[in-house]
């Protein structure tokens, strides 16, 4: 029977008495390895039982902290819960949900298997009518044939206009990089490296544009001027059947081109003006 004297300091050195095999007392601390024949009889692995001995509680909620606290520190900013989003960002959210919705949905000449794929071949030749190459080459050879100051001077612009459009489409899609939509095949006419991207499209802003530009500077019967519209629109609508692009890129791609005819006439050039720039360059 151990004294009150040795209780006592058992008691402030931390440490707990259990009874040994013998019917005395020993006193095991809790910062310290148990003996063997108690490891023994509580049926435990002693290297196991050394490293949860070892372990304080102090020591493991630290370490639970710190591997929280780097933990958060590594995960991705897009795999962190967002609490408070702005109103803005969910209406973008919901805004692209719907787009990416609408875009599939009428995307019915898709391919061939699509409830329109029989429609696919008119829509193609639809989509070549709006390629900027049959629109350069047309422009340069009534350029080229054209007997007229007044007619050169139109054509000028035309083909100034349609390599502007060229220009600002490829810098667009370059610096937002969207892709087209997954059901788009990748069989257009004559693509380039930026016809990779889908915002905004090309096809829209040089239809609006050269819309705009026709009935401006043409002399057309009113038919004609409707069946302009007619194209422009038309046009602008086979990019989403054939799923080439978004409704969005369409959308924004006829207000680009709307805008690209303001900024055409704010860089009017008159044959006077380039001769006298050639001359200057000479």
């Amino acid at each position: 029977m151990p004294s009150p004297k040795a209780r006592s300091s058992a008691a402030r050195s931390g440490s707990a008495p259990c009874a040994g095999g013998n019917g005395r007392y020993e006193f095991i601390s809790l910062n310290r390895t148990p003996p063997p024949h108690l490891l023994q009889r509580q049926g435990s692995d002693p290297t196991a039982a050394r490293l949860r001995a070892s372990e304080s509680p102090s020591r493991r909620r630290g370490s639970g902290s710190s591997t929280s606290s780097t933990g958060g520190q590594q995960l991705p900013e897009e795999d962190c819960m967002k609490l408070n989003p702005s109103i803005v960002g969910i209406a973008l959210s919901s805004l692209l949900a719907i787009d990416l919705w609408l875009s599939k949905r009428l995307g019915v000449c898709a391919c061939e298997d699509a409830s329109w794929g029989s429609m696919r071949p008119l829509m193609k030749l639809v989509e070549i009518s709006g390629h900027g190459i049959p629109w350069l080459a047309g422009a340069a050879y009534c350029l080229y044939k054209s007997d007229s100051a007044a007619g050169q001077e139109v054509m000028l612009n035309l083909l100034m206009a349609l390599v502007l459009d060229l220009v600002l489409v490829g810098v667009m899609k370059a610096v937002v990089r969207r892709r087209r939509p997954a059901q788009n095949r990748m069989d257009m006419f004559a693509t380039f490296s930026v016809d990779g991207y889908s915002f905004p499209s090309g096809h829209a802003t040089r239809a609006a544009m050269c819309a705009r530009f026709l009935l401006a500077h043409l002399v057309l019967a009113a038919p004609l001027r409707v069946l302009v519209l007619l194209w422009a629109t038309f046009v602008g609508f086979s990019r989403v059947l054939l799923g080439r692009h978004h409704v969005t890129d369409v959308a924004f791609g006829f207000l680009m081109g709307y805008w690209q005819y303001n900024l055409v006439e704010m860089l009017w050039l008159s044959p006077a003006m380039l001769q006298s720039t050639i001359g200057q360059l000479q």
